[in-house]
């Protein structure tokens, strides 16, 4: 850890698995950046014992490391129990942040009624659970092209020479809720003729920067053992330029958008596809398919 670079420990108390304040806490942390985040989670914390032996645990890591700072997050559904922390929080002069109560406060002013305060109650399967599981059965099945067939069938339809970061994206697009397919275009390959048969907005073309494409390509090639060397143009700079450039050529007589994925964050990729598909799709008279429990909103 670099010298300036700043610690900070974070003690997650929850009173199922924690995850919820440690995925909160992860995010958190991507906007800290010169920040060295630890991550210590209290799970299952069912009872008032349960929760006392935690503030013992964490008052003995304060004590051991008192110049590390520490901040409790947690998700405690009975507020006599989150009443507990905030009062240890006070006495130890520790900054903490309920994720729970204000939550379930709002919506019991907002209903009239009031949170059952149950520990640990099943929480129920989203509205776009199983939408979304069988998006990402369909990305597996379609990676690389495998099924032109099932080009018909797709929401999005990305294309991009190989390693362009094509099927991250598209299993992500799947995880969302998309039915994503993903086709290579190779040189010297002709596309198969149902990607010239689906809905031109469908499709977003995918680059990236050569160099970079050369050092993810040599990588993979090691992997193999050398295969694919630069006789082979697969890990051949030059080649790959006027890969490229054959892959350009393609992309515009598909008429479609591309992006440039070179250092771009997988979450953010997704977010201009789906912009550019849902933009395209409303020029054309048409709609992206809504994808069940989305957040996204529509003007």
């Amino acid at each position: 850890m670099p010298d300036n670079q700043q610690s900070l420990s974070i003690h997650v108390i929850a009173d199922s698995s924690g995850e919820t304040a440690a995925r909160l806490a992860r995010a958190a942390q991507a906007q800290f950046p010169q920040t060295h985040f630890s991550i210590v989670r209290h799970p299952r914390v069912k009872d008032a014992d349960a929760l006392l032996r935690v503030f013992d645990r964490i008052t003995a890591a304060h004590t051991d490391d008192p110049k590390l700072p520490i901040v409790i997050l947690f998700t405690l559904v009975k507020q006599e129990m989150a009443g507990m922390v905030k009062r240890y929080c006070d006495d130890k002069q520790l900054h903490c942040a309920d994720l729970m109560s204000e939550t379930l406060r709002a919506i019991g002013q907002t209903t009239g009624s009031e949170a059952d305060e149950v520990v640990m109650r099943p929480v129920a399967v989203e509205a776009d659970y199983f939408d979304r599981i069988s998006a990402m059965e369909f990305a597996v099945r379609n990676d690389d092209g495998i099924m032109p067939t099932a080009l018909g069938e797709c929401d999005i339809c990305l294309v991009g020479a190989s390693r362009s970061g094509k099927t991250p994206l598209s299993l992500y697009l799947g995880y969302v809720g998309y039915k994503t397919v993903n086709v290579p275009l190779v040189p010297g390959i002709k596309p198969p003729d149902e990607l010239f048969q689906i809905d031109r907005w469908r499709i977003v073309g995918l680059t990236i920067d050569a160099e970079r494409l050369l050092q993810i390509r040599s990588r993979r090639v090691r992997t193999l053992g050398g295969y694919g060397t630069k006789d082979g143009g697969y890990a051949d700079l030059a080649k790959i330029y006027d890969e490229l450039d054959e892959v350009g050529r393609i992309q515009r007589q598909l008429g479609c958008p591309v992006i440039d994925t070179t250092g771009l964050a997988l979450e953010e990729a997704a977010a201009r596809v789906t912009d550019i598909v849902e933009e395209r799709a409303r020029k054309a008279g048409a709609r992206l398919r809504q994808v069940p429990g989305s957040l996204r909103l529509k003007p």
